[in-house]
């Protein structure tokens, strides 16, 4: 695997690049932001990836079209199914 070097490059460089730019005072605060927005990433990526098993697991929203119970699903509506017998 070749882009676990070339990912710690690229963090060491950036790195160099905020000492510069920022200066080593303000690194604290910057990682601090920088820990939050991970945090925050991690979270809301938790959150979807919950969303969208629950709704694979047909635990959807209350409504949802798989129900038959929907209004234009022809669930009861007669004739729609075809355990009506033929017409004479």
């Amino acid at each position: 695997m070749r882009t676990m070097p070339d990912l710690l490059l690229v963090l060491i460089v950036v790195l160099i690049v905020a000492v510069i730019w920022r200066g080593p005072k303000n690194l604290p605060q910057i990682g601090e932001m920088l820990g939050r927005g991970v945090k925050e990433a991690r979270k809301e990526a938790s959150d979807i990836r919950s969303d969208m098993q629950g709704r694979t697991d047909g635990d959807g929203p209350a409504g949802s079209a798989g129900t038959g119970d929907a209004p234009g699903t022809g669930g009861s509506a007669p004739g729609a199914g075809g355990s009506a017998p033929p017409a004479g």
